[in-house]
């Protein structure tokens, strides 16, 4: 007697479901990676642009003149400022603010704020427990609206990135 199913080749449909099943499961699981993948990075792109809007803040206050004797008949310039509170923008000569709040930064940083605050180191406490007249610390402050697993978080809820650096007067 013959047996016609022996020595073909192919695939039988039991063995052609499983494989679907299979390859559907794992398409799923892959599926639902994604958006915590693609919030990954778009978390990392807002964070690397906050720090970066930071430091090119700091740059423009790394600028800035904050000295004893390098004005007109050697008087004193500050255009650098100083903070009257941790609110407060900073003020140099004359009462004009020097580094004013952008809320929002200009287009195509839209979804960004940046504050400056400059603090004198001369009081007590200090900066971070060092007590000096000519030295200043200056904090930016970039907050942005993050994303979650599942879109835009609420408006209400804001991320920072903080950098902060020291001048010394010259």
């Amino acid at each position: 007697m013959r047996r016609p199913w022996l020595g073909q080749q192919g695939i039988t449909i039991v063995e052609l479901v499983i494989a679907i099943v299979i390859i559907g499961v794992g398409l799923v699981a892959l599926s639902s990676a994604i958006p915590i993948a693609a919030y990954g990075i778009q978390e990392g792109n807002q964070l690397s642009t906050a720090t970066f809007l930071a430091n090119q803040q700091l740059e423009q206050v790394r600028n800035r003149k904050w000295c004893a004797t390098c004005g007109a008949a050697g008087a004193a310039v500050d255009t650098l400022g100083l903070s009257a509170s941790g609110t407060a923008a900073p003020v140099g000569d004359g009462g004009a603010v020097t580094f004013p709040d952008e809320s929002p930064i200009a287009a195509p940083y839209g979804g960004y704020s940046r504050a400056v605050r400059i603090s004198s180191c001369s009081l007590a406490p200090g900066c971070s427990g060092i007590l000096d007249a000519g030295l200043r610390q200056v904090t930016v402050t970039v907050t942005y609206q993050p994303m979650t697993g599942i879109g835009v978080a609420p408006a209400t809820t804001t991320k920072s990135a903080i950098v902060t650096m020291y001048i010394a007067k010259r």
